[in-house]
């Protein structure tokens, strides 16, 4: 619901906006979020339309309801879950002092490639969002701050992930030369 707050929107434009706006704490497949997007209509929270379209199938268009936009207003009420960790490759380097050091390097440096690709993927959408503005000047005349807030957060994950990835890397490399 909360990618529907920019507008109308297809399911298509939305997994679109979605891999570029939420995807960096919120993952989804297009599947995923077809499926919200009928139980959500189904309960009355988005509204849809069918376009008809020449040359290309009918597209449907989503919008949020006033109820829909009440539900927002009761999620950002209530206190959010704790969040939690999930990462099959932090149980790797738990292990890697019994398991294959040399997969776990590989690993690590895989990791280090996606968030270095995220970084600058982030980067690029800040950078149109801020469309040449100070950060301050866009914070005082954006009409929402969630969607810059939320990358700022996402840029600072995966800084963190580059960052931990090359110290690890580092740790092993010595243990590995002794």
């Amino acid at each position: 619901m909360a990618a529907l707050l920019e507008g109308e929107a297809s399911g298509y434009d939305l997994a679109k906006v979605f891999d570029a706006s939420v995807a960096n704490f919120w993952p989804a497949t297009p599947q995923q979020l077809y499926r919200e997007l009928d139980a959500m209509a189904a309960d009355g929270l988005v509204r849809a339309r069918v376009v008809h379209q020449e040359k290309r199938p009918d597209k449907r268009l989503y919008a949020l309801t006033e109820a829909g936009r009440q539900a927002l207003r009761e999620f950002t009420a209530r206190a959010p879950r704790p969040g939690v960790i999930r990462d099959e490759l932090l149980v790797q380097v738990q292990a890697v002092d019994d398991g294959d050091g040399a997969a776990v390097r590989r690993a690590l440096d895989e990791r280090m490639a996606r968030a270095e690709a995220k970084i600058a993927r982030y980067e690029r959408l800040r950078a149109g969002l801020l469309d040449g503005r100070f950060e301050d000047d866009y914070l005082a005349e954006a009409e929402r701050v969630g969607p810059y807030l939320t990358l700022m957060r996402g840029l600072a994950f995966e800084r963190e992930n580059l960052r931990w990835c090359e110290q690890s890397l580092k740790i092993l490399e010595r243990r590995a030369a002794r």
